[in-house]
């Protein structure tokens, strides 16, 4: 059946897939279909409150006795810096002048905290079987008391360094994430874009490089992309853009209509909408002041000031200032409920196997 189990014994899940943490647009009941056709379900947590996590796992437990995987952003929070503020939000005063909206008006802070002690205690409450990071691992203390939990721990890697730093400092699982993925990127040793490996690159000298199982992710989109990671040596696959035109999905109506006329050329790199590298489909802003602007405030203060902007545009059914993170299989994706489409991947993969194998 599956050329490699180290995943399916350590997770105990039907089949070597992971439904990707895919922040907003991801919530319990995804996770929850997800698990049902046979994945890993994973909650991604960076967007929400401690209370808000536990009341969507207890949702999970409630439904399905399967794992979850807890997904948090681990970057260094850095203050948001007035000048720069200032400075971007000038840039953006044509849109608030074309919307109607007042630049000067206060606006919450973009929601994007890293895993902290507080975060920590909701995991040692809950116990979800899986944690998983973004952006390295939090402090060696943290990592220690999630394990203690008897939780798998699993982080992303662009690089073969990263991969190595990550398997010396407590991941159990290494997700090698190549430059085709969409969403964040996950790299935290390098700011070199320009250098990010692809997927079929990077996961033979990342599965070369670790004795941890290795996950494949970015670009996978069906079962020959499945069978084609396995052939690479990896363990298993991550998967997010395919599931993002499920009806279990949060992706809003307008957005779900730009992915589906999405192509292979449709995404780009860009750091417009948050002040971190993230791959998806380029929208109004991203073509018309980055994709990549010297000007975005960090991570995550350049969200701060699109905030209206996305409101306004979305009540007139636009997309112009949403974040449509998604990967170059874009196009790939289909309307269909996530627990069939996991079961369709899976049967996808095991038959390009065989046929492999024959």
């Amino acid at each position: 059946m599956w050329p490699d189990r180290r995943l399916l014994d350590l997770f105990k899940t039907e089949f070597p897939i992971v439904l990707a943490p895919m922040a907003g647009v991801v919530d319990a009941e995804l996770v929850i279909a997800a698990a049902q056709g046979g994945a890993l379900g994973s909650l991604p947590c960076a967007m929400i409150s401690a209370e808000k996590a536990r009341e969507q796992v207890n949702i999970i437990r409630q439904r399905v006795s399967a794992p979850v995987n807890m997904n948090f952003f681990c970057h260094r929070a850095v203050d948001a810096d007035p000048v720069r503020e200032a400075g971007w939000r000038a840039r953006l005063g044509d849109y608030y002048g074309e919307f109607g909206l007042d630049p000067a008006a206060p606006v919450n802070a973009a929601n994007r905290a890293p895993f902290d002690a507080a975060f920590c205690a909701v995991v040692e409450e809950l116990k979800p079987e899986v944690v998983s990071f973004h952006f390295g691992l939090p402090s060696p203390d943290l990592v220690k008391r999630v394990k203690a939990t008897g939780a798998i721990v699993m982080s992303s890697a662009t690089t073969v360094k990263e991969a190595i730093w990550l398997e010396e400092n407590g991941a159990d699982v290494v997700i090698a994430q190549g430059a085709e993925a969409g969403g964040h990127r996950g790299m935290f040793m390098t700011e070199n874009i320009a250098e990010q490996p692809g997927t079929f690159a990077l996961v033979p000298q990342v599965v070369d490089a670790v004795k941890v199982p290795v996950i494949a992710a970015g670009g996978i989109a069906d079962g020959r992309g499945i069978a084609a990671a396995f052939a690479l040596g990896a363990s298993g696959v991550q998967i997010g853009t395919a599931y993002l035109r499920c009806p279990e999905s949060k992706v809003t109506a307008p957005a779900r209509v730009a992915l589906a006329q999405a192509t292979d050329e449709s995404t780009v790199i860009t750091n417009v909408m948050t002040g971190r590298p993230a791959r998806g489909v380029a929208n109004r802003v991203m073509r018309e002041v980055g994709p990549i602007s010297p000007d975005a405030p960090a991570f995550p203060h350049a969200a701060t000031a699109l905030g209206p902007l996305k409101a306004a545009a979305e009540k007139l059914g636009r997309v112009d200032f949403t974040n449509l993170w998604a990967g170059q299989a874009v196009r790939m994706g289909k309307e269909m409920p996530a627990a069939e489409l996991t079961r369709a991947l899976a049967g996808g993969a095991l038959a390009r196997l065989a046929q492999m194998a024959g």
